[in-house]
């Protein structure tokens, strides 16, 4: 849909929404569509492939649920034993849930059955909820497949595959599951890429799972939300969680995410912060469902006034009135700042972004503007370090593995060898030099023609210069 066209469009009605689903998105309060669902939901309808690009926040899940429940509704068929029309793969058990609650919600009036199935719930129950067959499936990739492997699903009548934050998925290795998943869908279907951010490498990836797709992009790939208000805050590690205690002192941060960079961080903040007298709750892959599920529901009901989190939180998390995110620990994915900062300032709130840089992250500071295209405002607290200057060198970054744990070289100054200690292997040297035996550097200085095999009165019992020289033996004598 043009520029022109997508002006004129005003409401859902002009896209061509049936009557049951305008009746439930008026009960949802949603009445003007956001440009990414102005342009794709036509593209949708008519059954073409799609990548869609649009910052997070913006109403990507109705942008695909809307034009999929329409279409299952005008062919209406049972997809048959274990099986499902519609399946919409996510990267986490958060956002799969909220994907699949979007689709109950939009399709309540239309009879249509919607199942959600990630690790850590009961197996058992959901191969109750998959055995008489699903329309709309969402779920993790590695899930999936093992209900595939337990022959309590099978792929063969799906109709519409959806990826929701595809980049996510395919750059944090769940490639080889999606190659996987690709082979057991029909070749005959429709496939949809939604996500924030499409870097090139992905994007390129992404065409091998599409056929002849239309690309619809309604802000610049990578573009940070224009209503959120960014700052960052220069700060040594050692200070950043006074920092969080002094800012959380203004009253105005009401409901704020705190996003670390390891699972460990979370539990140490939140600790620190519960021992302050701050509410706070901790959501991370450590933690189990159930764990997960009260902490975001505690969250969300204003029991706590503080979220702490990992990566798994900023993505596809719809929580509404977050006034804050501070990013405790910068990502090293500048990517995933994008996607941190969508979290506050969603359906046309306002919201604001806190950054603690510390001198080894500086760089992620600098990969962070560079992708951006815009430098981040510097504020200045009691806490602060100095403003590094412009052409100051930036100190070399500490990339993390998969857990999370630093590597490459520190940035902290090099420290004195430690004093040598007593081993008891000096004890036994010395002793072994009052039986007469030398030491093995000066046996190695002698050469080994002076004979290297001693008995224990340091008598030679081989020598290279002459004869062996063996004992008497001692007859037995006689009783």
């Amino acid at each position: 849909m043009r520029a022109a066209e997508s002006s004129q469009v005003t409401h859902f009605k002009d896209l061509g929404v049936s009557a049951p689903i305008l009746k439930a998105l008026d009960a949802e309060g949603y009445s003007t569509p956001t440009p990414i669902q102005i342009q794709a939901i036509p593209i949708v309808a008519k059954g073409r492939d799609l990548i869609g690009l649009a910052q997070t926040g913006t109403g990507k899940t109705a942008a695909f649920a809307l034009p999929i429940l329409d279409r299952l509704m005008a062919n209406r068929k049972h997809a048959g034993e274990k099986s499902c029309r519609t399946l919409v793969l996510a990267p986490t058990r958060e956002l799969a849930s909220q994907i699949a609650e979007s689709f109950r919600s939009y399709g309540r009036f239309l009879g249509l059955s919607t199942t959600v199935v990630f690790g850590g719930a009961s197996m058992f129950k959901q191969k109750q909820a998959l055995y008489r067959g699903v329309d709309i499936l969402v779920a993790t990739p590695g899930r999936l497949l093992d209900h595939i492997a337990q022959r309590s699903l099978r792929l063969d009548a799906v109709e519409i595959l959806v990826l929701d934050e595809a980049d996510h998925m395919l750059d944090m290795g769940f490639i080889h599951d999606l190659k996987r998943i690709a082979t057991l869908v029909p070749k005959k279907r429709q496939t949809l890429f939604f996500s924030a951010t499409m870097p090139a490498p992905i994007a390129e990836l992404a065409g091998q799972f599409l056929d002849n797709p239309e690309r619809v992009a309604v802000a610049p790939v990578s573009s940070t939300a224009e209503r959120v208000e960014q700052a960052v805050i220069h700060v040594d590690h050692s200070r950043k969680q006074d920092l969080l205690h002094a800012l959380l002192q203004d009253k105005a941060i009401s409901r704020a995410l705190v996003f670390t960079r390891t699972k460990h961080g979370a539990d140490r903040v939140v600790g620190k912060l519960e021992a302050a007298g701050f509410s706070a709750e901790a959501i991370h892959g450590n933690r189990s469902q159930g764990q997960r599920e009260r902490a975001l529901e505690a969250f969300k009901k204003g029991k706590a006034r503080l979220l702490v989190a990992t990566e798994i939180a900023a993505r596809g998390i719809d929580v509404d009135n977050v006034s804050h995110v501070i990013n405790f620990d910068l990502p090293n994915v500048p990517e995933q700042y994008v996607h941190r900062i969508g979290r506050t300032a969603r359906a046309g709130a306002g919201g604001h972004a806190i950054s603690f840089c510390a001198p080894d992250e500086r760089a992620f500071l600098k990969d962070i503007e560079k992708l951006t295209k815009q430098a981040v405002p510097v504020n200045v607290h009691a806490l602060s370090l100095p403003t590094p200057r412009p052409d100051e060198r930036v100190p070399r970054a500490l990339k993390t593995g998969g857990g999370g744990r630093p590597q490459g070289r520190s940035v902290h100054p090099a420290r004195k060898p430690a004093a040598k200690k007593h081993h008891a292997s000096d004890a036994h040297g010395k002793a072994h030099a009052k039986q007469g035996h030398a030491p093995s550097r000066v046996r190695e200085e002698q050469g080994r023609d002076r004979g290297d095999r001693r008995d224990r009165k340091g008598n030679d019992v081989w020598s290279n210069s002459g004869a062996p020289q063996y004992r008497k033996q001692r007859k037995p004598t006689r009783v």
